[in-house]
């Protein structure tokens, strides 16, 4: 299969001319600034509000999951439910996420020593300290891409495709996802590196991000990128874990589909084809909750589903004096 007619050259490498995205105010004195990008799209597809360099080159880390597990879907993987939510998860570790990893391996008759990614203990900090208490050592079953490594080898053994290098770029399975990554997010890919898990990491824009979600989100039922979406929108807690900011704000906003990743970065879309990406320019994870739902509310989500998340508060003495604000340009628009 091929998407090359309609896919548009690669986004420039260059230094993000990023702008302030946040403040972080302390007795009312802004403290410090946040600095990055935001993209919000109409359902019609055209930019409703850019805010900083939504067209460079930049990595979308693990918010590009979603597109990565449409592309494997398309190349036969069988999952649905929980454990496609889980394929397309940067997830917390619990014991759910586990034993949904040991059974997409027992399916693909493989075993964890199958998997090449990079072993790690569990990404939510509660699980982890219990975890080391236990006295239990980093492994490739908790690290939080398992789920995704996992259904990989599902997809390359279901091909016939070796398994030893299937992380290669070269590899059928990982050629198989950047055709996809360049058909959903409309662009060339501009670079290919090493993700932290291991896998390839393809760099494309913040404006091709937020396309390829709502492509995933706005998709005909039954599609392969409506299987995605509808896997992590009613397994939110797999396609993530408990008391995940994500998973709460996919439970809060009906029909909403959102994915963060490392570095800063979030996207989100509805299915009417809204959708907003966001990159932090220092990574800061507190900083993008608070902007992607600025840019939710900016995008047109009712106020009251969003109340609960956008406020970070900045504590003096134990007491509330001040608070991280996303930028003036995120306000909602009247009316």
């Amino acid at each position: 299969m091929t998407y090359a007619a309609s896919i548009a050259t690669a986004p420039v490498i260059r230094e993000p001319l990023h702008a302030p995205v946040a403040h972080l105010v302390r007795g009312g004195v802004v403290e410090g600034i946040h600095y990055g990008s935001v993209v919000v799209l109409a359902d019609g597809g055209g930019v409703d509000l850019q805010i900083g360099d939504i067209e460079a080159a930049f990595y979308p880390r693990s918010a590009l999951k979603p597109v990565q597990a449409v592309a494997m879907l398309r190349a036969g993987l069988p999952l649905d439910g929980e454990l496609l939510a889980l394929a397309a998860a940067s997830h917390s570790g619990e014991e759910r996420h586990l034993a949904g990893t040991r059974r997409i391996l027992e399916l693909a008759g493989v075993t964890e020593d199958d998997l090449r990614n990079v072993p790690d203990l569990p990404y939510d900090p509660v699980v982890r300290d219990a975890w080391i208490r236990e006295g239990r050592l980093p492994s490739r079953l908790a690290q939080n891409c398992s789920g995704k490594h996992a259904a990989m080898l599902m997809t390359a053994r279901l091909n016939g495709w070796s398994l030893d290098d299937y992380l290669d770029p070269g590899h059928p399975l990982q050629q198989a996802i950047a055709e996809i990554v360049e058909d959903l997010t409309g662009q060339a890919i501009a670079q290919v590196t090493v993700d932290g898990c291991g896998a390839p990491l393809f760099s494309v824009s913040l404006h091709g991000l937020a396309r390829a979600a709502a492509r995933i989100t706005a998709a005909p039922a039954g599609t392969p990128e409506a299987r995605v979406a509808d896997a992590m929108r009613e397994h939110a807690e797999m396609a993530s874990g408990s008391g995940r900011d994500v998973a709460a704000l996919m439970r809060a906003v009906p029909g909403l589909l959102t994915k963060d990743g490392f570095e800063g970065v979030q996207m989100a879309a509805l299915p009417d084809g809204r959708a907003v990406a966001v990159k932090i320019a220092d990574g800061a994870d507190r900083a993008r909750g608070p902007v992607a739902v600025a840019a939710l509310a900016r995008a047109g989500v009712a106020p009251a589903s969003l109340a609960e998340f956008g406020a970070v508060p900045l504590l003096g003495g134990g007491a509330v004096v001040g608070g991280l604000r996303p930028a003036r340009a995120l306000d909602p628009l009247p009316g």
